[in-house]
């Protein structure tokens, strides 16, 4: 028997240990418990984070949704179907994240960023977290510039200021969608960037909306997030969040941003779905408790940035859906005490033919007037109260009283009141025309002339602001100065256009 050289032995054995490669990974594993509707019950997972993304087999994604001692809830970002009860669930250190970028304008996504149009696979410039804390108070600042929506009502009564959170709210039926799609339609040629996020709704009204935004050319400056009523309800909650996320990317570069939610009822009505499946304990009309916290964090992403953070900014438009005009409902009035201001839709104007049925009494814009141009808030400032003077003396003159010569002219004046403020569908009014149609209407210009003319004279002061030299004239001079020309100017180019009527 040969000697054994120890010696040598050691040493072989000592390179080994030094040539071996430490292949340990840790792993912070758990299995699943139940699997249904779009939920999983997953045990284990002890140090799984709030939001945080999960592997499920078969390459299906979750996020964790609820914490507890010793099982977490899962919601599945799709592929329910194809996890089941004992699969092996891992956890991944990652927030959800989607992916954001100029590659997405003119594209229809859903919330997961997966492109829904046939224009092939999105190439992201750059993944961000759907969860992001809002701006800093001081990393704001004040609301000074207006985002016009062509529709007259809304910028001479209810202003939006850009980076204001303003809702929409009203019945079925009654315009909601259209005002935003038309708030959308007027941002052509203002280097504004739109958003609009489809919860709930269905896919063929959002494809006539994306047939009408590419006929009119919006959708170049547009970005379309849908989660239809058959999508799980995972879909649905997560649709606004990446909707925001997307908004904010062009917001930090400087951009103007405006996006649609439409609508937060479903949002709400989803997110109560998820949380009974998870089994929160309910709250008023079933809702979790932490309702309001949902839609404030979401909405309060909306700002106007000051100049050191690029001075972006995005402007939200929310929409509720209220039963039988009950604007006191839960998720109504959480929504309201959250944003800035609100446009309710009246059913009753609307069926009496006064479109956009937008109440005057109801509607209002808590910061919009600071950032109305000069030349507007001159000519709209006594509109309101002579509307609701107007309603006061209509109802008044219902009964068959004999009225005065003063208060006969004052209802023929509301009368054209309401007639310039009605509007049809997707014919935007540039605000120029609108702020001489209006001063027309303060001065008088329109008392001698029938009800039935006043959209004729309207027409004329569009078309004469674009052909005639002195409106020309007039149109440049509030581009420029944001103020009203002279009294002598904007007389002799009104009473020149009534001459056509």
């Amino acid at each position: 028997m040969s000697k054994i050289r120890i010696k040598e032995m050691a040493e072989v054995i000592k390179k080994q240990i030094n040539d071996y490669a430490q292949d340990i990974k840790l792993e912070n594993v758990g299995n699943v418990l139940s699997v249904g509707d779009g939920i999983a019950i997953v045990y284990g997972l002890q140090k799984a984070m709030m939001g945080e993304l999960l592997e499920f087999p078969n390459d299906v994604k979750g996020l964790v949704f609820n914490l507890e001692e010793h099982q977490v809830g899962v919601i599945l970002l799709g592929g329910s179907d194809k996890i089941k009860e004992g699969d092996i669930v891992r956890t991944t250190g990652r927030i959800f994240e989607i992916p954001v970028g100029n590659a997405l304008l003119g594209r229809v996504v859903d919330p997961l960023g997966n492109a829904l149009d046939s224009s092939g696979v999105i190439e992201a410039e750059k993944y961000m977290p759907i969860e992001r804390k809002a701006p800093e108070v001081m990393d704001r600042k004040a609301i000074d510039a207006p985002l016009q929506t062509g529709i007259k009502v809304i910028d001479a009564l209810v202003p939006i200021g850009r980076g204001q959170r303003e809702l929409i709210i009203g019945d079925r039926q009654t315009g909601k969608t259209t005002l935003a799609i038309d708030t959308i339609l007027n941002q052509h040629d203002k280097d504004v960037i739109c958003v609009y996020v489809a919860i709930g709704q269905k896919q063929s009204s959002v494809t006539n909306n994306v047939q009408l935004l590419e006929k009119k050319g919006a959708m170049k400056y547009t970005v379309v997030v849908t989660a239809g009523p058959s999508n799980e309800g995972t879909l649905l909650y997560l649709a606004p969040f990446a909707g925001v996320t997307i908004a904010e990317y062009f917001m930090h570069l400087g951009k103007d941003v405006l996006i649609v939610y439409d609508d937060l009822s479903k949002h709400a009505v989803a997110y109560r779905e998820l949380s009974l499946l998870l089994r929160r304990p309910p709250g008023r009309e079933a809702y979790p408790g932490d309702i309001f916290y949902l839609h404030s964090r979401l909405l309060e992403r909306a700002a106007k940035l000051n100049d050191e953070n690029g001075a972006g900014s995005i402007t939200a438009l929310p929409i509720i859906e209220t039963q039988a005009g009950d604007i006191s409902a839960y998720i109504p009035t959480n929504v309201i005490s959250i944003t800035d201001g609100q446009i309710f839709l009246e059913s009753k104007l609307f069926y009496s033919g006064i479109r956009p049925a937008i109440s005057a009494g109801l509607s209002v814009s808590r910061v919009g007037g600071s950032a109305q141009i000069k030349a507007m808030k001159s000519v709209a400032g006594t509109l309101r109260i002579n509307l609701a003077n107007f309603r006061e003396l209509e109802a008044f003159a219902q009964f068959g009283s004999d009225l005065d010569q003063n208060a006969q002219k004052r209802l023929d004046r509301g009368r054209k009141t309401v007639e310039i403020l009605k509007q049809d569908v997707h014919q935007l009014v540039h605000v120029n025309t609108q702020v001489v149609t209006l001063y027309a209407l303060a001065n008088g210009f329109m008392d001698d002339i029938d009800v039935t003319k006043v959209s004729l004279l309207e027409k004329e002061i569009e078309q004469g602001l674009q052909h005639v030299d002195l409106g020309k004239q007039i149109n440049q001079m509030i581009d420029e100065t944001k103020k009203l020309p002279d009294k002598k100017i904007l007389d002799e180019f009104i009473l020149g256009m009534k001459k056509h009527v």
